[in-house]
C-alpha cells in the first residue's frame, strides 16, 4: 500500500491511497461556516463520503447520484475547531475490494493535512486531532482468516468484516456478515486480531505520508 499527499492543487488537504489495485483520491475542503445544527454551539463539524467513478470497476457503472458515508468524526475534538466545517470527499478511481476502508484511511490523511494547514494559517490554535483513524477489511476465506480482502477474496469469503479503529487499537466501527455459514466466536476473535494488526500498520503508513516519522 502507498499514500501520496498534496495530489490536488486546490484542496486544503489531499491524498491518493493505493491498497493493492484499489485507488482512491481523497480531498478535504475547509469552510468557515458550520452546518445549521452546529450554529451557536461553538463546535465544528466533519462530513465525509465516498463514491465510485463510472469506470472504477471492470464494466462501466452509472455515475452515482448518492454516495456512501464514512465517519471520521471520532478522530476530532470538535470544540477545538470552532464553528467551522471540513468536508472530506473520496472518489474511487479503481476498485479491487476494500474501497470504503481505503477511503477512511486515505480520507483521514487528507483531513489531517487540512487541519495542519488551518493551524499554520492561524485559523486554529491547536491541532484538534484526538487520535489517528484507519480502516481495514478482514474475512474468512477457504476456512482461513485473511487481512485486506481483494475482490476475488471478498467474493469467495464465508465471512467478511470491515473494521474502523483508533490508533490505540480501540474499535470505532465493526461491520461483519456471514455470507455462507455463521462464524464462530473464535473465528471472530481471529479476525479482530488481524484487524488490529493491519490497522496499526496502516497508521504507520499514514504517519510516514504525513512526514511524522
Amino acid at each position: 500500500m502507498k499514500i501520496e499527499t498534496a495530489v490536488n492543487l486546490y484542496a486544503e488537504g489531499s491524498a491518493l491511497i493505493n491498497m493493492g489495485d484499489t485507488r482512491v483520491l481523497c480531498t478535504a475542503s475547509w469552510d468557515d461556516k458550520p452546518p445549521p445544527h452546529k450554529k451557536g454551539t461553538g463546535e465544528g463539524w466533519v462530513t465525509a463520503e465516498y463514491s465510485m467513478l463510472p469506470r472504477a470497476t471492470q464494466t462501466r457503472t452509472a455515475r452515482e447520484a448518492r454516495t456512501g458515508r464514512i465517519d471520521l468524526r471520532a478522530a476530532i475534538n470538535m470544540p477545538l475547531m470552532g464553528e467551522r466545517t471540513i468536508m472530506v470527499d473520496c472518489d474511487v478511481l479503481q476498485a479491487d475490494g476494500g474501497t470504503r476502508t481505503a477511503s477512511i484511511t486515505g480520507g483521514f490523511v487528507a483531513l489531517h493535512l487540512a487541519l495542519q494547514k488551518a493551524v499554520e494559517r492561524n485559523l486554529l490554535r491547536v491541532l484538534p486531532i484526538k487520535h489517528f483513524v484507519s480502516a481495514v477489511s478482514v474475512g474468512i476465506v477457504q476456512g482461513q482468516p485473511r487481512l485486506d480482502l481483494n475482490y476475488l477474496e471478498d467474493f469467495a469469503a464465508q465471512t467478511d468484516m470491515n473494521c474502523v479503529l483508533a490508533e490505540d487499537g480501540r474499535f470505532i466501527e465493526i461491520q461483519g456478515t456471514a455470507e455462507q455459514e455463521p462464524f464462530k466466536p473464535e473465528e471472530m476473535e481471529q479476525m479482530l486480531k488481524l484487524a488490529v494488526k493491519g490497522a496499526a500498520e496502516l497508521v504507520e503508513s499514514q504517519k510516514k505520508a504525513l512526514k511524522l516519522h
